[in-house]
C-alpha cells in the first residue's frame, strides 16, 4: 500500500555491552538514537516488564530510508529464552563478513558466499559476502522483477534485505499479510513453504517460512514495525476488529520525553507475531538521527552497575 514502509525489528537484549559490540563493530551499524525510560511502555515495547528500560536504535543509515534494529534492555534481566519464531535477518555486507573475521566472531558458511552469524542472545543473522547491488541483481537475487522493478531496486541503499519469521500455515499467513495488511507478494514457493512480501521494491522484505508444528515465541519474542499515514490507523484497527483478528494494543499515544508523541496500534498475526503500526508523520519527527546517540548509550552503559552488583554477590540476573 502506498505510504506504508518497513521500519525496524525489536530485539530484547540481556547484555548491552556485548550486543552493542556486535551491532556496531561486527555488523558495522551506527547508533541512531538512544533513550532511557523509568517505567514500562504502555504498548509493551520492552515486553511485559514494568521497570526501568532503555531503547537503542541501530542501523546502516537514517530511519527514514533504512530498516533498523531496536534494542530494548530491561535493567536487571540478563537473558531471554529463545523460541522458534524469529529465523533471522539477511544483510548484504562484505564489510560485516570482513569485520567478523577480523574480530574472530564465529561465522558459518551455510551457502556459497552466505554466512550465518549469531548475535548475543542467540539471534541469527545471515551475511551475504557481496555488495548490495550484487545481491539485488546477482545469482542470489531475492527479487522477482522486470526491467522497471530492477531500476527501482537499484535505488536501494539499505543492506538489510529481509526479516524471516516462522509460520505454521503459509496460506493463512499470506491471507493475513497480503489481503489484510496489503503487502505485495514478491515470491512464493509452495514446495519450500516460503514467501517473500513487502510494501515497496526498495524496502526490506518480510520472508515467511513455513515450519512443522506450532510457532513458539518463548520470552525473547520480538516485534516488527511498519509505518502508515496517521489517518489509516483507525481504519486498520477497525478492519482487524471486523475480521476478528487479534489487537494487542488498541490505538494509543506514546510519549518520548523531549520528542514527538506517536500513535500506534499493536497487532498479532495468526501465529502471534507482534506487529506495530505507527503514524508515519509523527514517527519521522521522533526518529530523527541524534548525533549524541552513541555517547548517550555509552554513558548509560557506564552508569549501569547491575552486572557488577550481581557478580559481587555471586548471583545471576533474572531470566526473561
Amino acid at each position: 500500500m502506498a505510504g506504508r514502509r518497513a521500519l525496524h525489528f525489536v530485539f530484547k537484549v540481556g547484555n548491552r555491552f556485548q550486543t552493542t559490540h556486535f551491532f556496531r563493530d561486527v555488523l558495522g551499524m551506527k547508533v541512531l538514537r538512544h533513550e532511557e525510560f523509568e517505567e514500562g511502555c504502555k504498548a509493551a515495547c520492552n515486553g511485559p516488564y514494568d521497570g526501568k528500560w532503555s531503547k537503542t536504535m541501530v542501523g546502516f543509515g537514517p530511519e527514514d530510508d533504512h530498516f533498523v534494529a531496536e534494542l530494548t534492555y530491561n535493567y536487571g534481566i540478563g537473558d531471554y529464552k529463545l523460541g522458534n519464531d524469529f529465523m533471522g535477518i539477511t544483510l548484504a555486507s562484505s564489510q560485516a563478513v570482513s569485520n567478523a573475521r577480523k574480530l574472530e566472531w564465529p561465522l558459518s558458511e551455510v551457502a556459497e558466499g552466505v554466512f550465518e552469524i549469531e548475535a548475543p542472545g542467540g539471534y541469527k543473522f545471515y551475511l551475504q559476502n557481496r555488495s548490495l547491488l550484487q545481491s539485488v541483481f546477482g545469482r542470489h537475487n531475492i527479487f522477482v522483477c522486470g526491467a522497471e522493478d530492477r531500476t527501482r531496486a537499484a535505488r536501494m541503499t539499505d543492506p538489510v534485505l529481509k526479516v524471516t519469521l516462522a509460520v505454521s500455515d503459509l496460506q493463512k499467513s499470506l491471507h493475513y499479510w497480503s489481503n489484510l495488511l496489503g503487502m505485495k507478494i514478491y515470491e512464493q514457493d509452495e514446495e519450500k513453504q516460503r514467501a517473500l512480501l513487502g510494501y515497496a521494491d526498495n524496502q526490506c522484505k518480510l520472508e515467511l517460512q513455513g515450519i512443522k508444528g506450532a510457532v513458539d515465541h518463548a520470552a525473547a519474542f520480538g516485534r516488527i514495525a511498519f509505518s502508515c499515514p496517521h489517518k489509516e490507523l483507525p481504519d486498520l484497527e477497525d478492519l482487524m476488529k471486523k475480521e476478528n483478528q487479534t489487537i494487542l494494543t488498541p490505538l494509543v499515544s506514546l510519549d518520548t520525553p523531549g520528542k514527538a508523541t506517536v500513535q500506534v496500534v499493536i497487532l498479532a498475526d495468526p501465529d502471534g507475531h507482534e506487529i506495530c503500526f505507527v503514524g508515519d508523520e509523527a514517527f519521522r519527527e521522533l526518529s530523527k538521527m541524534d548525533p549524541e546517540g552513541s555517547k548517550l548509550l555509552d554513558d548509560a552503559m557506564a552508569a549501569d552497575k547491575s552486572d557488577e552488583w550481581f557478580a559481587e554477590r555471586n548471583k545471576p540476573k533474572a531470566s526473561g
